[in-house]
């Protein structure tokens, strides 16, 4: 909601004092069909050139994303906690044996069903399963599984990033593409040299408003919603490091509350949840969903 806000400030803060400075609206209204074709048009082709149909989806959905900010929450970050809690403490206590159902299909888990909302997220059970099960093959050096893990996590932010750098660069070529509207327009206007000067006047405007609305999509729009979506995708990344610090902290022989603390520590600080509370979510942890 404070996006949709930030973008409400900016077309009544840019359009009204532009009328309250004596600017006349006609003129914009009367241009900007064609103009935002040529420019908008222009951006999509750019986008569309530059970029897979996957990496499109995911920069046209990037709107969306920003309006409804990241997908983790508080409750989220405490919930994951305590799945790590479980899976590390039957690890412990069980052994590799006692992990492997857990592992081999999460979807049968009683400790992944505790979490749907995190079970249903694939690349996080991806993450833990997968790490886990080479665990369980013999790979249980803690510095070897964090360095695996760590590639794992920067390929999947680098891939999920690609969608904020294509709005970004749409963003920088916004400007430009103004421009040459604008020459189209001066183009137009030169062709037209001998109306009367109102005329000419009103083309000159009307051409104008291509290099207006090309630095406006971008510095006003484009580039931050470009802006707000890294900072999502950075926010979101955090989740997944929490899989990483849990499972090598439990490696170096950490007892299970131990490893979750450590990875408590790598939760946002405005969603990290405190220590008694992560305390009490554990302790209410169903017994039997590790048995």
């Amino acid at each position: 909601m404070l996006s949709i806000g930030g973008i409400a400030v900016v077309f009544i803060m840019v359009f009204g004092g532009y009328v309250m400075a004596g600017g006349k609206l006609g003129i914009i209204i009367h241009a900007l069909p064609f103009e935002f074709m040529m420019i908008g048009g222009a951006a999509v082709g750019a986008l569309l050139i530059a970029n897979s149909m996957e990496v499109i989806k995911k920069a046209l959905g990037g709107f969306g994303k920003m309006i409804k900010g990241p997908k983790w929450g508080r409750d989220d970050y405490r919930d994951l906690l305590c799945l790590m809690y479980m899976l590390t403490k039957v690890m412990k206590t069980k052994g590799v044996v006692g992990l492997e159902p857990h592992i081999e299909k999460p979807g049968e888990s009683k400790i992944f069903q505790q979490f749907p909302k995190i079970a249903g997220d694939h690349h996080v059970t991806d993450l833990i399963c997968d790490t886990l099960r080479m665990v369980t093959m013999n790979l249980d050096d803690p510095h070897q599984v964090e360095d695996y893990m760590e590639r794992q996590l920067e390929k999947h932010h680098a891939e999920s990033m690609k969608s904020a750098d294509a709005l970004q660069t749409m963003a920088d070529g916004l400007p430009a593409l103004g421009i040459v509207a604008a020459v189209l327009g001066v183009i137009k206007t030169m062709a037209s040299i001998d109306q009367p000067v109102e005329i000419l006047g009103k083309m000159i405007g009307g051409a104008l408003v291509g290099t207006f609305l090309g630095v406006f999509l971008s510095y006003g729009i484009v580039g931050p919603v470009a802006s707000r979506l890294k900072q999502i995708l950075d926010e979101e990344a955090q989740f997944y490091a929490i899989v990483r610090d849990t499972i090598t902290a439990n490696l170096h022989g950490h007892a299970a509350q131990v490893s979750v603390e450590i990875g408590r520590g790598n939760v946002p600080s405005r969603l990290q949840p405190s220590f008694y509370d992560l305390e009490e979510a554990i302790n209410g942890v169903p017994a039997e969903a590790m048995a």
